[in-house]
C-alpha cells in the first residue's frame, strides 16, 4: 500500500520552491520530479535537489511514477493543466487562484469528478495551525459577535511593467487575482465561523479598482455584505504596500493578526501570532509553530489523496468554497471593468484545456426537421445566462463536442449579449455551417410585423452571420392580422435571411392555423415550427406574460396531426421534477403558481417511480418524455454548468415505450 504520495511540480518558479520546502516537511508526500520546458535552465537541479528533471509538462503527466501534480504555472495555465492532469489520472494541487473564474474552476472540478481524482486550491494559510487557533478563539466568544472584518494583502512593485505577469492582461495580471483572493477567502471563512459554518458567501459585493494601461488593477478594494449583516472590507495591491493586517472587530473587542498570510513570518516559517484586544488589554497568543508554512497544505493534500478524497476538508478549500471565492472575484472584477485579454474571443480560440474544438458527435443524436436542410441535434442549447465569452464558450464547446448543434438565441436575451456571444463563438471556432441557429424577434411590447426585419438585421450583425436556420416571432399580437406577420416572415425567407422553418413562439393553435391557411391561400411560405412550452408537467399559469403551453391534450393532438416541430422551452418544468420536497414546499412562488396541481404531482410521482426502476432520476424521465413524442419535438435545455449538461444528456439512455408514455400521462 502506498504510504507516500509522489509529487511532480509543473512550473519551476519561486512558489514551486516554496512547495518543495513544504514537501520536505511532510510525512506523506515526497517530491519526485519537476517539469520544465527548459531543462537546461541554470540552477534548476540546485533549486530542486533529488528531483528528476522532466522535459515538458505533458511528459510529467504521462509519468507512471507520479501520483499528484502541483501546478505552479502563471494563472492563465491553471485550468488547462488541471484538466489535462485529470485526463491523465493525476491528482492536483493548484496554486491560487484555482482558475480565472468560477466557470473555469467548475469545469476543472467536473473533469476531476469524472476522473475520481483529488483537486484542491493551494491556499496554504488555511491549513496552518494559526487558522485553527483563530477559529477556536472566535468560537469561544472572546470578542463577542463579529461585526466587521478588515483584511488586506498588498505590496509595491515600484514601477509599472506591462509584460510582467503581475500587470499583463494576457497573463491575468493585477492584484485581485494574485493577492486579492486571500482577503476574500479569509472574510468568507470568518463570516462562516460567525454562523457556525465552514464559510459563508456574501449576498452583496461592491468592488472598485485603480487600473493601469494594461487594464489590470494596481490597487483594488471591495465591500462584502453577508446575510447576517456582517461586513467585510477587503483590499489588495501590486503598487502599494498595504499593512497586511487582519482585523476582526467584535461586539466586545477585536483581534489583529499581522502578516497573516505567512503566519507572521515568511514562506519558510511563521510562528503564528494572534493579538486579542479586549477590555483595554492586549493578549498576544502564538501557536509557536516552527514547521515550514507550506508543509501543512502538502501534508493535508497527501493525506486526502491517500484517503481517497477528492477535495480538502475544512478549513482547507473545498470545491464549493473555491467556487464561492471565485464568484466574489468575478463580481469584483466586473465592478472594476476588468476583462483579461486572454479571456476574449480573439484570443480564446481553443477549448479551456487548449485543444482545437473536437468534432460534432457524441451522446446527442441527430434528427431531420421538416423544412431544415441539415440534421439537427435532438436537443437545443439555451445559454442566455452567460455574460462573458470565456464563461459561455466552456458550455458551447462542450455541447458541440457531445453532438449538439442547435443553439437558441433571441433579440432580447441579455440585451443582445447572447447573440453577440454566439457570433464570437462560431467565428472563433468555425462552426457556423454545421450549426442550427435559432433566432427570435418581435417580443413584447414591440410585437409588430415591421419590427421583424429591423430586429433581424441587428441580430444578424451581432450573430456575425447573414442568416438564421430557424426563426420565431417571439410573441403574438392578436390585434394584428396574422397575414401581416406571415408576409413579413415570408419576405425574410425570400431574402435568404431565414433558411429553414419559421413560426411562432408562444402562439396559439388558432393563430397558427390562420397563419398556415393565409400562407397557403396567398402563395407564401407557411410556418412549420412552434416554440411553446411542452413538458410532462402542464404549465397551469404563464411563467411570463404572453407565454403559451402546448402540453394540453388538444394542443398535443394538433402537433401530431400537423407534424409541426415544437422547440419546447422549459422542457423539464423549471425544476419541478427535481424539487422533490413535496407539496408542502411552498417557498417558491413561481413553482407553486405554475406547476402545483394534483395532475402534475401525480405525474411527478410516476416519473419518480419509473426513474427508480430504470436507475435514473425523475428529471431524466421528464426530458425523455419530451424527446419521445409522435411529433417532431426538440426540447430546449439550459444548463449553466458542465455537470448539469452531462446530467441532462442521461435522458438519452432512456427509451420510453408508448405504454410508458401513456402511463406517465395518466398520472
Amino acid at each position: 500500500m502506498t504510504t507516500k504520495i509522489r509529487w511532480g511540480i509543473i512550473g519551476p518558479g519561486s512558489i514551486a520552491k516554496a512547495f518543495r520546502g513544504g514537501l520536505e516537511g511532510s510525512k506523506h508526500g515526497v517530491l519526485a520530479a519537476i517539469a520544465t520546458r527548459n531543462p537546461d535552465r541554470p540552477g534548476l537541479a540546485g533549486d530542486f535537489p533529488g528531483a528528476r528533471i522532466v522535459h515538458g509538462y505533458e511528459a510529467l503527466l504521462a509519468d507512471k511514477d507520479i501520483d499528484a501534480v502541483y501546478i505552479a504555472v502563471p494563472h492563465t495555465g491553471h485550468a488547462e493543466w488541471a484538466i489535462k492532469a485529470a485526463a491523465a489520472g493525476k491528482h492536483v494541487l493548484v496554486e491560487k487562484p484555482f482558475a480565472l473564474s468560477a466557470h473555469e474552476a467548475d469545469a476543472v472540478f467536473h473533469a476531476h469528478r469524472q476522473a475520481g481524482t483529488f483537486a484542491g486550491e493551494a491556499f496554504m494559510y488555511r491549513l496552518h495551525p494559526q487558522v485553527a487557533k483563530l477559529l477556536e478563539l472566535l468560537k469561544s466568544g472572546v470578542i463577542g459577535d463579529i461585526r466587521l472584518i478588515q483584511s488586506s494583502f498588498g505590496f509595491n512593485m515600484g514601477r509599472f511593467q506591462p509584460e510582467h505577469r503581475l500587470f499583463a492582461s494576457d497573463l491575468a495580471g493585477g492584484g485581485i487575482m494574485d493577492v486579492g483572493c486571500y482577503p476574500v477567502s479569509m472574510a468568507r471563512l470568518l463570516a462562516g465561523a460567525a454562523i457556525g459554518r465552514p464559510f459563508a458567501d456574501p449576498v452583496k459585493i461592491a468592488g472598485a479598482a485603480s487600473l493601469n494601461a494594461e487594464g489590470t488593477d494596481d490597487v483594488a478594494a471591495a465591500t462584502l455584505t453577508f446575510a447576517n449583516g456582517l461586513l467585510a472590507q477587503v483590499s489588495c495591491a501590486v503598487m502599494a504596500n498595504l499593512d497586511n493586517v487582519l482585523r476582526i472587530h467584535g461586539s466586545q473587542g477585536r483581534i489583529e493578526v499581522p502578516d497573516f498570510w505567512f503566519a507572521g513570518g515568511n514562506r519558510d516559517q511563521g510562528l503564528g501570532q494572534i493579538d486579542v484586544i479586549a477590555d483595554g488589554k492586549t493578549e498576544s497568543i502564538s501557536v509557536n509553530e516552527t514547521a515550514h508554512v507550506y508543509s501543512f497544505e502538502a501534508e493535508a493534500a497527501s493525506l486526502a489523496i491517500l484517503a481517497g478524497k477528492q477535495e480538502f476538508d475544512a478549513p482547507g478549500m473545498s470545491w464549493v468554497d473555491t467556487l464561492g471565492n471565485l464568484r466574489v472575484l468575478d463580481k469584483w472584477r466586473a465592478d472594476a471593468g476588468i476583462e483579461f485579454s486572454v479571456e476574449k474571443a480573439t484570443t480564446r480560440t481553443r477549448t479551456l484545456d487548449n485543444r482545437s474544438l473536437g468534432p460534432n458527435r457524441g451522446a446527442i443524436p441527430k434528427r431531420a426537421i421538416p423544412g431544415l436542410g441539415k440534421q439537427a441535434s435532438a436537443v437545443a442549447l439555451g445559454f442566455e445566462d452567460f455574460r462573458t465569452f470565456s464563461s459561455g464558450a466552456i458550455l458551447l464547446d462542450a455541447f458541440w463536442e457531445r453532438g449538439g448543434n442547435v443553439f437558441d438565441t433571441a433579440y432580447v436575451y441579455g440585451a443582445g449579449y447572447t447573440e453577440k456571444l454566439f457570433g464570437e463563438w462560431h467565428r472563433s471556432r468555425g462552426t457556423r455551417e454545421g450549426a442550427v441557429l435559432i433566432g427570435k424577434g418581435a417580443h413584447s411590447p414591440l410585437v409588430y410585423p415591421d419590427v421583424i426585419g429591423k430586429q433581424l438585421t441587428q441580430s444578424l450583425d451581432r450573430l456575425q452571420t447573414d442568416y438564421v436556420d430557424v426563426y420565431f416571432m417571439h410573441r403574438d399580437n392578436p390585434e394584428v392580422p396574422v397575414g401581416e406577420f406571415v408576409d413579413a416572415m415570408d419576405a425574410e425567407v425570400k431574402r435568404g435571411r431565414i433558411r429553414g422553418p419559421y413560426g411562432g413562439s408562444n402562439w396559439t393553435r388558432e393563430r397558427m392555423n390562420a397563419a398556415i391557411a393565409y400562407a397557403q391561400a396567398n402563395g407564401k411560405t407557411p410556418p412549420q415550427a412552434l416554440s411553446n412550452n411542452f413538458a410532462l408537467a402542464e404549465m397551469l399559469d404563464p411563467i411570463w406574460d404572453g407565454c403559451v403551453t402546448a402540453a394540453t391534450p388538444d394542443f398535443k393532438q394538433w402537433l401530431i396531426d400537423r407534424q409541426v416541430t415544437n422547440f419546447s422551452w422549459s422542457s423539464q418544468a423549471r425544476g419541478f421534477f427535481t424539487d422533490l420536497a413535496g407539496r408542502d414546499k411552498r417557498d417558491n412562488e413561481e413553482m407553486v403558481r405554475v406547476w402545483y396541481n394534483e395532475q402534475n404531482f401525480a405525474r411527478r410521482d410516476r416519473a419518480i417511480e419509473l426513474a427508480h426502476k430504470l436507475g435514473h432520476s425523475p428529471i431524466h424521465v421528464a426530458l425523455a418524455y419530451v424527446l419521445t413524442q409522435p411529433f417532431p419535438s426538440v426540447p430546449l435545455i439550459g444548463p449553466r454548468r458542465l455537470v448539469e449538461l452531462d446530467d441532462s444528456l442521461k435522458a438519452f439512455e432512456i427509451q420510453l415505450t408508448p405504454e410508458q408514455v401513456k402511463w406517465l400521462e395518466q398520472g
